[in-house]
C-alpha cells in the first residue's frame, strides 16, 4: 500500500507541490497568532500569513529551483522574524520544505552550506530586529531546531537512494559479467574442440591419404608391400574413430550413457606417434635432453598436440623422409623443436602462421602459458619451437599472455 501511494505520488509531482503549498498556506494563520504563553501578540495577524503565503507558493518550483526556493522561502522566514512573531515549524515550514529538497537534490556540502547560512541569517533577524520580549535562548536554539533535521533528513533519504541504484548497479553488471562470463567459456569451449577435430582429423587423414596411394602404386609391382600398408590403413582409419568418437563425446550431455574412455594422449604415446609415420615414408627421430619431469594433463596434451599437427605439416609440405623432435628438460619449461630437412621452395606452412594448424599450435601454447614460434631453418628445412611450463599457470596469468 505505501508504495502504490509512492508511485502515484511520484507520478504526480505538480499535485504533490500544490497540495503541499495550500497544507502550509493552511497552518499560517495559526502560525501567525501563537504566542509566548504570558504575553500578547504584538502585531496583526495578516502580515504573517502574506508572507507564509509568498513562501508557501515559492515551493511549487522547488524541484526545478531548488537554490532559488531555498532563498526565497529563507527571506520570507527572515520576515515573519523581524515582523515579531515567534518562529515556529507553522511559521517556517516552508523554508523546511525548500532545505529537505535541497539535500535530497544537491551535494552534502551544498546543503549544509545552505542550512548552516538560513540559521545564522535567521537567527541574527530574530536577535538584531525582533521583539525584545522574546526569550534569547528561544531565538537562538529555535532555528537551528527547527532548520537541522530537515536538511539531515534529505541528506539521508538521498544518500539510501544512492546506495540502493548501487547495489541495482552492482547487481545488473554481475549478472551481465556472468553472461559475458558463459559465453566466453562456450567459445574457448568451441575453439578447444575445434583445435582437438582439426588435430585428429588432419592427422589420420594425411596418413590414411598417403598410405592409400602408396597401396595403390605399389598393387601390382609390390603386393605383400601393398598388402601391408593396406593393414596399417585399417588400422590407421580406425584409431581416427576412437579419436573422433572420444573428442565428439565431449559434446554429449552428461547424462548420455556413452563418453569418452581411455587417457588423453601425452608424450608417453610420442614413440607410437612417431612409428605411425613410417608407412608414408618420413621417419621421425625423438631424442630428450634433461632429466625428464611430470607434466599436468593439460601441458601433456599440448605438447602431444603440438608434435603431432608439426608432424602432419612435414608429412603434407615438406617433401622430406625424416624429420626430428627434441624434448629438452629444464627446472621448470619444457622445451619442443620440431626440425625438418625440406627444401626451403615451398614453405611447409603458411605464410606468416595464417593455417588452421599454425593458429592451432600457437593457441594451445598461449593457453597453457607457453611460448610458440615457427619459420625457416638457414640450412633448409622448418623448424616449430614451442616452451611450456611444467606448472600449469593461474588463469589471469594466461589471460594475461593472450591480452
Amino acid at each position: 500500500m505505501i508504495h502504490r501511494l509512492q508511485r502515484v505520488l511520484r507520478r504526480h509531482p505538480r499535485t504533490v507541490d500544490l497540495v503541499l503549498a495550500a497544507v502550509l498556506l493552511a497552518c499560517a494563520f495559526p502560525g501567525s497568532v501563537l504566542t509566548i504563553p504570558g504575553r500578547d501578540l504584538e502585531v496583526p495577524w495578516w502580515p504573517g500569513v502574506l508572507v507564509s503565503g509568498l513562501s508557501s507558493l515559492a515551493l511549487l518550483w522547488r524541484r526545478t529551483l531548488p537554490r532559488t526556493t531555498v532563498v526565497v522561502t529563507l527571506c520570507c522566514a527572515m520576515a515573519v522574524a523581524a515582523l515579531g512573531y515567534v518562529v515556529t515549524v507553522l511559521a517556517i515550514g516552508p523554508l523546511m520544505v525548500a532545505l529537505y529538497t535541497l539535500a535530497l537534490r544537491s551535494e552534502r556540502t551544498t546543503a549544509n552550506l545552505f542550512t548552516a547560512s538560513g540559521i545564522t541569517l535567521l537567527v541574527g533577524t530574530a536577535v538584531i530586529v525582533g521583539p525584545n520580549s522574546e526569550p534569547l535562548i528561544l531565538k537562538l536554539l529555535g532555528p537551528a531546531f527547527w532548520l537541522l533535521p530537515p536538511t539531515s533528513l534529505g541528506t539521508t533519504t538521498r544518500l539510501r537512494a544512492a546506495c540502493l541504484e548501487a547495489v541495482q548497479a552492482r547487481a545488473e553488471h554481475a549478472e551481465r559479467t556472468r553472461e559475458q562470463e558463459a559465453r566466453h567459456r562456450v567459445t574457448e569451449e568451441r575453439m578447444r574442440i575445434a583445435r582437438d577435430l582439426h588435430d585428429v582429423v588432419a592427422h589420420h587423414l594425411v596418413l590414411a591419404n598417403l598410405q592409400a596411394g602408396t597401396v595403390v602404386r605399389l598393387m601390382r609391382s609390390r603386393p605383400e608391400e601393398a598388402e601391408r600398408i593396406a593393414g596399417e590403413l585399417a588400422g590407421t582409419t580406425l584409431s581416427a574413430v576412437r579419436e573422433l568418437k572420444a573428442t565428439v563425446g565431449l559434446l554429449r550431455h552428461a547424462d548420455d550413457s556413452e563418453t569418452p574412455s581411455g587417457p588423453a594422449p601425452g608424450l608417453g604415446q610420442l614413440a607410437e606417434l612417431a612409428a605411425s609415420f613410417e608407412p608414408v615414408g618420413l621417419v621421425v627421430s625423438v631424442s630428450t635432453e634433461g632429466r625428464p619431469q611430470p607434466l599436468s594433463a593439460g601441458t601433456d596434451l599440448t605438447a602431444y598436440r603440438i608434435v603431432q599437427e608439426a608432424l602432419t605439416n612435414v608429412t603434407k609440405h615438406a617433401g622430406t623422409g625424416s624429420a626430428e623432435v627434441r624434448l629438452s628438460y629444464s627446472h621448470d619449461r619444457l622445451g619442443i623443436t620440431v626440425t625438418d630437412h625440406g627444401g626451403t621452395a615451398a614453405p611447409p606452412f603458411p605464410a606468416a602462421g595464417g593455417g588452421y594448424g599454425v593458429i592451432g599450435m600457437r593457441e594451445r601454447a598461449l593457453s597453457v602459458g607457453g611460448r610458440f614460434a615457427v619459420g625457416h631453418r638457414p640450412e633448409g628445412g622448418f623448424e616449430v619451437v614451442t616452451e611450456l611450463p611444467l606448472l600449469p599457470r593461474s588463469p589471469a596469468h594466461t589471460q594475461n599472455l593472450l591480452a
